[in-house]
């Protein structure tokens, strides 16, 4: 193994044929620049919560519907049935466990036979309750955030029940938020801006507070990628600075990472300029997704040269993960990724 600084970020997604290629084909592009991999999201989890949508349409308590009015996303929302107390309603197994402890098999193993570096994190990434319930649920959503938070969080104590404290990172996916905050979403808290970001980094911050502290804990903050398509194009990153610089205030325990987007298009200076009042502690690094398949080298590094005048020291990732491309992409898209980092 290579000794190089970690500077690259691994949102999620990594769509090749299982984990354990996942981790193979990270651990050799990416050899001594990344501290975590997650296991790439294969399978029924390729299209980050859409998986979610089946379980909730199959809950004995639920229905189908259209949303009052066409949204982004998916045509269908899940509401409590007639006759069915909101309040009364749980949730079973989600999938995100079985799937974590099992791809934490694979990543233990291949560590053991020296593939990954002895000092690399499993990472596991979980969406928030919020992604899932303004995505998919139609009514009574305060009611149903509680629920699912609630097995959510179940199923992170599974995970932690098996996986050795020292060997995990827990990432948050912090998606829908932003839609909510651009109007995208409709909300069932707050009422403007200011009041909507209290009651999300609230929520965060209780997310992030379930992960214990000598587990590593990070946040993806991301404007979607349904279609390849962000909900809305971010103006610039006031509103990623907001919440991050929330979680860093809030938080009761250490944050070791932030992620935030940069469009494509976006190599300017307003871009980044309100990341220069955004305070961090030293520990925590900030990821900049600004590796694009479609630009190369050339457009990331003009990226990094406006990101640098705004913030001193960061990390590199893509936009939001690497899902809904073509497999064959993958490995010169890693490959990218290691020479942007060495533009750092």
């Amino acid at each position: 193994m290579t000794s190089v600084k970690p500077s690259v970020h691994l949102c999620g997604s990594v769509p090749l044929a299982d984990s354990e290629t996942v981790f193979r084909t990270v651990a050799s592009a990416l050899d001594g620049r990344v501290r975590r991999i997650p296991d790439g999201e294969p399978g029924e989890r390729d299209n980050w919560v859409v998986w979610q949508l089946p379980k909730l349409s199959a809950h004995p308590d639920l229905e189908m519907a259209p949303p009052p009015s066409p949204e982004y996303g998916p045509s269908l929302r899940a509401r409590p049935k007639p006759g069915v107390d909101p309040a009364s309603v749980t949730f079973g197994p989600l999938g995100y466990s079985a799937a974590a402890l099992d791809s934490w098999e694979v990543f233990s193993r291949l560590r053991a036979e020296g593939v990954i570096a002895p000092d690399v994190r499993f990472q596991v990434s979980l969406p928030t309750p919020i992604a899932v319930v303004a995505a998919f649920i139609g009514a009574n959503q305060a009611e149903l955030e509680a629920a699912y938070e609630a097995r959510l969080l179940a199923e992170l104590d599974e995970i932690l029940a098996v996986i050795p404290p020292a060997d995990l990172a827990v990432q948050w996916d912090t998606a829908v938020e932003f839609a909510i905050f651009e109007g995208v979403f409709p909300a069932w808290f707050g009422a403007g801006y200011p009041s909507r970001l209290a009651e999300i980094v609230t929520r965060l911050v209780r997310l992030g507070n379930a992960v214990p502290s000598d587990v590593e804990l990070g946040y993806h903050l991301c404007y979607g990628d349904f279609g390849h398509e962000h909900f809305v194009e971010p103006v610039d990153t006031s509103k990623l600075a907001d919440v991050a610089g929330g979680l860093a205030a809030g938080l009761g325990r250490r944050l070791d990472w932030v992620h935030m987007p940069v469009p494509r298009d976006r190599a300017d200076d307003a871009y980044f300029a309100p990341l220069t009042g955004l305070s961090l502690p030293a520990e925590t690094t900030l990821f900049l997704g600004l590796v694009h398949a479609t630009d190369g080298l050339d457009g990331a590094r003009a990226r990094v040269d406006a990101a640098r005048r705004a913030v001193k020291t960061f990390g590199i990732a893509t936009e939001c993960g690497m899902g809904r491309r073509p497999s064959e992409q993958i490995p010169a898209l890693l490959t990218l990724h290691a020479a942007v980092a060495d533009l750092l």
